[in-house]
Parts: C-alpha cells; sequence; structure tokens
C-alpha cells in the first residue's frame, strides 16, 4: 500500500514538471516570436521599403534622379535620396502624400517625435505615432551625418514648415527660396549656358556668311530679285535651325523629347495656322517654280495686271488701271494663270468685212502690203488673212499678226493696223458694206397700198 502511495506521487511530480515546462516552453516561443516579428512590422509600417546599410546596395534610379524635394504646402523643405529596389521620386512621392494626409486634418500638427532604432542604424520620424518617414543609414552617409544627427536636422525643419508664418513672411521666405534655386541652377548650369552662348555667336557669323554668300550665287544665276532673297532667307534660317540645336544640345536638351514636343506642337500649329501655313508653303512653290516674274502681265483668275511684288504670303499685282491687289498664294497655286508676256510676242488679229461683190485676192494683197509698212508689225512669223466667215452680208477677213506682248505696244498697234486697213481698203475702192437686211411685207393694209399708188 505504501509502494503504490509512493508511485502515485512519483507520477504526479511528473504530470506537474511537465506541465510547468510546457508553460514555459510556450511564452519562450511567444517572446522569441514577438522579437522576430517586431521589426519586420515596423518596417513595413515605416515605408514598406527594404534598408540597407551597404551603400552599394543603393540601384541607378530609372529616372535619372539620386535625389528628390520633401514638400510641405508645396514648398521644399530638404532633400531625400534613394534606396535600394526604390528611387528617390517615388520615395518622396510617398513621404509628401503622407505629410499632406497629415496637415489635411491639422494645420498645425504637433512637433515631429524622433524614434531611434539604433541595431538597425535608422530613426524614424512621426508625429503623434503616425510616421512620416524612415531616416536610413544610407541618408546619413549622403550628408556626412550621423542618423541621429541627420534625424534631428530634418525633424527641426519639419517642425518649422508646419508652423503656418504670416502671410508677408511666407511670400519673402517663397520669394526667396524661389531666387535661391535660380541662382543655383544658373551658377550649375553656367558651363552649358557659356557653351550656348558661343555656338550662337558662332551660328550668327556663318549664318551671315552663308546668307552673302547664297544671295550672290542666286543673283549670279536666277536673275530674279525675289528668288534671290528667298533663296539667301532659307540659307540664312537653315543655318540658325542647326545652330540652335546644337545650343539646345550643349545645354543637355533630350533631342528625342525635343523630337516629341515638336510633333505635338507642329500638329498642333497646323491646325491653328492651316492657311498661313498654306500661303507660304504656296509662295516657296510659286518663287521655285516660278511660272511668272517682277513686271509680267498675267491673268489670275479675275485680275488681269501686272506682277509688282512677289512675297511668301501673298502675290502683288498692278491692275491696268491702277489699282493694286494682294491675291492669297494659295489663291495664285490654285488657280489657273495667263502670262501674256511669258514670250515677248504675241499674236493679235483685226476682223473685216468686204462686199461679196469684191474680188478677194485684191483685197488680201492690198491687207499684205499694209502690214509690210507698219514697222510694229513683226516681219517673223508671217501675217496671215483668212477668209474667216461668209456672213449675211459681207465676207469677213481675219488679218493676224505678231507684235510686242506688252499691253501697251500690243493695243498700240493693233489699232494701227485696225486704222491702215480700213484706209487702205478706202482708197482700193474695196467696199466694206454694213450688215444689209431685207424687209418682205405680207398682206400690206388697203389705206398704205393706195397711198402707194
Amino acid at each position: 500500500m505504501s509502494y503504490l502511495f509512493s508511485l502515485f506521487s512519483r507520477q504526479a511530480g511528473k504530470i506537474r514538471i511537465f506541465r510547468r515546462s510546457r508553460f514555459g516552453l510556450t511564452i519562450l516561443v511567444a517572446i522569441t516570436f514577438s522579437l522576430n516579428i517586431a521589426p519586420i512590422a515596423l518596417t513595413q509600417d515605416e515605408e514598406s521599403i527594404p534598408l540597407s546599410s551597404d551603400p552599394s546596395a543603393v540601384v541607378i534610379p530609372d529616372d535619372g534622379l539620386y535625389f528628390a524635394d520633401v514638400l510641405v504646402r508645396n514648398r521644399p523643405i530638404f532633400q531625400i535620396g534613394s534606396l535600394p529596389q526604390i528611387d528617390a521620386s517615388a520615395r518622396a512621392e510617398i513621404i509628401n502624400r503622407r505629410i499632406a494626409s497629415l496637415l489635411s486634418q491639422n494645420e498645425n500638427p504637433e512637433q515631429v517625435e524622433i524614434t531611434p532604432d539604433n541595431p538597425r542604424k535608422i530613426a524614424t520620424l512621426r508625429v503623434r505615432n503616425r510616421i512620416l518617414m524612415t531616416v536610413t543609414h544610407q541618408d546619413a552617409e549622403d550628408f556626412g551625418l550621423s542618423t541621429q544627427k541627420l534625424a534631428e536636422r530634418w525633424a527641426k525643419q519639419l517642425d518649422t514648415a508646419f508652423e503656418k508664418p504670416p502671410l508677408a513672411i511666407d511670400v519673402t521666405q517663397r520669394l526667396y527660396t524661389t531666387t535661391r534655386e535660380l541662382l543655383r541652377d544658373i551658377v550649375g548650369n553656367l558651363p552649358s549656358l557659356v557653351g550656348a552662348i558661343i555656338v550662337i555667336g558662332i551660328t550668327w557669323g556663318v549664318a551671315k556668311v552663308v546668307r552673302y554668300g547664297a544671295y550672290t550665287w542666286a543673283k549670279q544665276t536666277e536673275g530674279d530679285s525675289n528668288t534671290e532673297l528667298l533663296i539667301g532667307r532659307l540659307s540664312y534660317g537653315g543655318v540658325w535651325i542647326i545652330g540652335l540645336v546644337i545650343a539646345l544640345g550643349v545645354m543637355g536638351l533630350d533631342f528625342g523629347a525635343l523630337l516629341g514636343a515638336l510633333g505635338l506642337t507642329s500638329v498642333a500649329i497646323g491646325f491653328s495656322l492651316k492657311d498661313v501655313l498654306s500661303n507660304y508653303i504656296s509662295g516657296v512653290i510659286l518663287l521655285a517654280a516660278r511660272p511668272f516674274r517682277i513686271n509680267d502681265q498675267v491673268v489670275i483668275g479675275e485680275y488681269e495686271g501686272t506682277i509688282t511684288q512677289i512675297q511668301l504670303r501673298a502675290t502683288t499685282m498692278k491692275t491696268y488701271d491702277g489699282r493694286v491687289v494682294y491675291i492669297p498664294n494659295q489663291e495664285v497655286f490654285q488657280a489657273s494663270v495667263i502670262n501674256n508676256t511669258a514670250s515677248p510676242q504675241r499674236r493679235s488679229s483685226v476682223m473685216v468685212g468686204i462686199d461679196y461683190g469684191e474680188d478677194l485676192s485684191q483685197a488680201i494683197a492690198v491687207i499684205m502690203r499694209i502690214l509690210e509698212n507698219i514697222e510694229e508689225v513683226e516681219s517673223e512669223p508671217t501675217p496671215d488673212v483668212l477668209v474667216n466667215e461668209l456672213a449675211a452680208s459681207t465676207v469677213n477677213l481675219e488679218i493676224r499678226f505678231w507684235v510686242d506682248s506688252r499691253r501697251a505696244g500690243f493695243l498700240a498697234t493693233t489699232s494701227k493696223v485696225a486704222q491702215a486697213v480700213k484706209e487702205a481698203l478706202e482708197a482700193a475702192n474695196i467696199d466694206m458694206p454694213t450688215d444689209i437686211y431685207t424687209l418682205i411685207l405680207r398682206e400690206m393694209p388697203t389705206q398704205i397700198q393706195l397711198k402707194e399708188s
């Protein structure tokens, strides 16, 4: 009996020891789990980005920016750098969103608190246990400070920025910040600006030389003042375009972005200035094709006169009655153009009717002798006298001859020929009757017949 009691006591003790050991093991596992999980939860709660103390782990950012601004009320406060697997722009966007959310709930938040984590070499900036950002060892390396010192500096700058200053001070601070950034950009880009200015100066000199050379060459080969000016201006503008592209490249402009912007801009300009650009393009084509020149007498649509000026936008014409007409080059390009002075000679004609009883050969011989005696009538090509029509009362002869193509000479010579032919036919007793009409009266009234009888 005593043996059984002692055995039962030993078994009960083992059970109590086993229960105590299991309880202690459970507590130990819980503590270990909490210690291992807490840093992970803190990291995920901070910025959801991996932290590393190795500066070499920082990757090259996709946007080319190694630092980005932290903004408070759209005003830059300080800059932060890139971290592994996240560039500066994305990191700044996360922090700026948190700051904006904080300010939207409270315009004057409490002071920023610093929570250091020495084993991990980081410090967290918080406002009422709300994480704003994490200061990493990489940030400290970037600015040459310890993590604690850099966290204190950024916390102080955020506290100052959170305090909403009076309007005058706020405006002054913004002007000062803008001016400082502008001066900093100018100083930083000073070599590029100097290089661009040098390129522009060289472009100006080369453009003048090229324009003079092109104008001289055009003057020797073209013989048209407007074409010469066009060639000079196009060469001058082409050199300037090349020079400006080089200058922009010296300043670091991305040519791909420039071409894209020019493409979109050209489409917008093309729609808004379609008519203007069409006139200029038509002017270039007209000056290149040259359907007429200065002082040519042409017919364009309903206008007829002398060309006085050909510009890129419009063509100027002086009509024969002294009026000046500006015709857009697009209309000129689309219209049918008659150039009366493209050839130095132009054919004219005069119509004359002789009686059916006259000798046609004699009349033609008289007219040919008259044409030979008029100096303004060209001997080549030879004048012609043709039977044009057998009219009701006359045989109509067409006298065709060649004269100066200029309007004044054309009209004067045609008038002189018409007068000379009329006088020569009359001197040769060749009748030139007017139209003869025969009236036949049917069923004449009785009263009229009695009077005639």
